[in-house]
């Protein structure tokens, strides 16, 4: 008889698992999804109660073939695929492929890959959850309805290669609306008046000008705050009156997903894609010895902030010996969540608060050691005592005007000693300037008064961490997807990540406003947080799946039947830009060409005025002229006009002026501009050489020196070399941290690779 198998999601856990069980249970891994909604159709029948058509995933031949392998004549089955959603629907479909008759299945919940954590993981197996597995086929269900009906329309309408998102799309136009909110600011000046002043005793001190007779001022310019400064100049400073109290500061709760993200970009520098990837392996097991693979943290994908009560009780027994009782709590700090979806599993934490960062940091990569430094502080401090802060503030009359000053020290730092909230996050951290012992009636020396000239500032745009609070906030998505919508957005041309903030593209703006437009419940940000919590609802049966996607493919489905024809289309008619054709006079409309988005003129075929744009800081369009300086003395070899500077998808490069009459083109990079690297182009009928190249980004890349007639690109240095084996006629170099440098033949059926010494 076979032993029982344990099937994991990742292939990393396998290890981990087979030290602790080996003996007792086969255990096999997935590799993540093993069937999923076929790719090049929709899939889901809508009239048949949109029942879905799942397929075994291309490739994953192999895996399903030892799966049933391992499986052999077993009886019982445990399926312990990641305890979330997409878990679920891995444990049912895993189910599928080995159901026998006789066979038993157990899904296990393994929140911890520790020796407890997974002997109580299967000491009490569940049945599968159905429910649970009906929420997240809901959410597929809808996000298939919705990328494979309204994607077609964006190819149509605006460009192919396009998509739409139910959430993608929702955090677009977040991205979008902030950047006209920035274009619409109009800054106002204003001015500030600080005093620095001295009391009987140090240290000296700021306060700031707030009311004149009673009332809040406002200092419009500095005529204002020059006629302040003449009535201040022989006024005296006294105390009028001191506030003086002690403020009670209680420590966060341990991460969830999104906290976790937040913290790591901010403190850290990480983004929320790594973050999840670090803590992932912290998650599946690492070395802390030979042989001796340990889950260091819980769970990475939670909105719990639940934690046991055994885990509390160890860190108040480490917080005890290591910083003294009086930083304890005499009982656990329990946290609660704000729905029953949120409590599956616990909030993450150390598996052990005994394997301390200084502990693990031999085992540890630097980017492991700094999250998991984040994540046991936090949690450690989250059983300490609150910090107490005393707080003073003093009103101070100088004539008619009152100024204001406050101060702060830390009277017990609790909690505080070992962990304190990120100011970029929006926390108090509790340093303030300490004020002088100050008393009602006391009269002060004013050292120095400071007017200063500000001026109002517009929102700021999203960095990655403020965007995963904004959705976070509005209950957009699930933690778990936050660093996959920030890649994809991205990654569609969307939007730009430029100095670690979002910028949308002017892709981004087109294809937003053509979805507000024309899907407005679909791009609407409330709509979309209502849809995430009847997905919750649904996982725990206070709502039956079917009715949600009901209710939202009937109105869906007629602003869908309605875009079809009455939504714009960019490659035709185009977006009117409000400007007029210098050369005829006529409107102007935005367009999306091959290399993006241009200006042309109504009037075309008449009048054949285009040009490249940009948007002022105001949005406002602005035409950019073509520039004759590269192209100084260049003559089309086609027709002779003469050649001029165009803007592609990967850069300038030269086109006949005479357009569109003539479409020869010519790479900038040709010649002497783009280093040549000795190797053919292999494309059909081109001639051209391969040469070095930069992205938008300045990532260096390899092209065909005859682009734009041929757009044949590499990322890896080509190499003159003919490959040994197959004969192609040239191979790559490359290089990674674990092999070093190497070249390889790019060849499919071709397995050449050789190390650089």
């Amino acid at each position: 008889m076979t032993k029982p198998l344990l099937v994991v999601e990742s292939p990393t856990k396998v290890r981990t698992l087979k030290k602790y069980i080996g003996k007792d249970y086969n255990v096999a891994a997935t590799a993540g999804h093993i069937k999923d909604l076929p790719p090049k159709e929709m899939g889901i029948d809508v009239e048949k109660g949109f029942k879905s058509k799942y397929l075994n995933i291309k490739g994953k031949q192999k895996v399903i073939k030892e799966l049933r392998s391992s499986a052999g004549d077993a009886k019982d089955i445990y399926l312990a695929p990641d305890p979330d959603r997409e878990g679920e629907a891995i444990a049912f479909h895993t189910a599928e492929i080995l159901k026998k008759e006789g066979r038993k299945f157990h899904r296990v919940l393994i929140n911890e890959l520790t020796k407890n954590g997974i002997n109580e993981a299967l000491d009490a197996p569940k049945e599968l959850n159905q429910n649970r597995y009906n929420a997240q086929q809901a959410r597929r269900i809808l996000d298939r309805l919705v990328g494979y009906q309204i994607s077609p329309l964006l190819w149509r309408k605006v460009q192919g290669g396009l998509s739409a998102g139910r959430v993608q799309s929702v955090s677009v136009r977040i991205i979008c609306e902030r950047e006209r909110a920035i274009q619409a600011f109009d800054s106002e000046e204003y001015w500030s008046i600080t005093a620095s002043l001295e009391a009987d005793s140090p240290p000296e001190f700021e306060a700031k000008l707030v009311k004149k007779a009673g009332k809040k001022i406002k200092i419009p310019d500095k005529k204002a705050a020059d006629s302040i400064l003449e009535e201040l100049d022989d006024a005296d400073f006294i105390v009028e009156k001191v506030t003086k109290k002690t403020t009670k500061r209680n420590p966060l709760p341990p991460f969830i997903t999104s906290k976790l993200q937040q913290d790591a970009i901010n403190r850290l520098k990480f983004s929320a894609k790594k973050t999840m990837a670090v803590a992932q392996q912290l998650y599946e097991g690492i070395d802390l010895g030979p042989g001796e693979p340990e889950g260091l943290i819980t769970y990475m994908r939670t909105d719990s902030i639940r934690i046991a009560k055994d885990a509390a009780m160890d860190a108040i027994e480490l917080i005890k010996k290591t910083f003294g009782k009086e930083y304890a709590v005499d009982q656990p700090r329990n946290f609660k969540n704000k729905n029953k979806a949120q409590d599956a599993h616990e909030a993450i934490r150390p598996t052990s608060v005994g394997n301390t960062p200084e502990k693990v940091k031999p085992f540890l990569t630097k980017d492991q050691l700094v999250l998991y430094t984040l994540i046991w502080k936090r949690f450690v401090a989250s059983q300490m005592q609150q910090a107490l802060i005393n707080q003073s503030s003093a009103i101070i009359t100088a004539g008619r005007y009152n100024f204001t000053a406050s101060g702060s020290h830390i009277k017990f730092p609790g909690f505080m000693t070992l962990y304190q909230e990120s100011e970029n996050s929006g926390g108090k951290n509790g340093k303030k300037p300490t004020l002088p012992e100050l008393t009602d009636g006391m009269k002060l020396k004013l050292l120095k008064i400071d007017p200063k000239q500000h001026f109002t500032m517009p929102p700021p745009r999203f960095s990655e961490a403020s965007l995963v609070k904004e959705l976070e906030e509005n209950g957009i998505g699930r933690p778990s997807t936050y660093a996959s919508i920030l890649s994809v957005i991205r990654e569609k041309g969307y939007v730009e990540f430029v100095n670690r903030y979002f910028r949308p593209s002017e892709l981004g703006f087109l294809v937003n406003d053509l979805l507000v437009d024309n899907f407005p419940d679909i791009l609407d940000v409330e709509f979309t947080a209502r849809m995430e919590n009847d997905l919750d609802r649904i996982e725990i049966a206070d709502i039956e799946y079917r009715k949600v996607l009901e209710t939202f493919y009937k109105p869906f489905s007629k602003k869908l039947e309605s875009a079809k024809t009455d939504m714009l289309s960019i490659k035709g008619v185009g977006v009117k830009t409000g400007l007029s054709c210098p050369e005829c006079k006529k409107d102007l409309y935005i367009k999306v060409g091959k290399n993006g988005p241009f200006i042309a003129c109504s009037g075309y075929p008449d009048c054949k005025y285009s040009r490249n744009y940009a948007r002022d800081e105001k949005g406002k369009v602005c035409p950019i002229e073509p520039s004759f300086e590269e192209a100084e003395g260049k003559v089309c070899e086609a027709c002779g006009e003469p050649m001029v500077v165009k803007q592609g998808r990967y850069g300038e490069f030269l086109a006949c002026s005479g357009y569109p009459d003539c479409k020869n083109t010519q790479s900038i990079n040709s010649g002497t501009n783009g280093k040549s690297t000795g190797v053919k182009c292999t494309e059909k009928g081109c001639d051209g050489d391969l040469v070095e190249r930069k992205s938008k980004r300045g990532k260096i890349f390899y092209g065909c020196s005859s682009y734009p007639e041929c757009s044949f690109a590499l990322w890896d240095k080509p190499v003159p070399r003919e490959c040994p084996i197959c004969k192609a006629g040239f191979i790559v170099e490359k290089s990674t941290k674990r092999e070093g440098s190497f070249v390889k033949c790019l060849s499919k059926d071709c397995g050449y690779k050789e190390k650089i010494e």
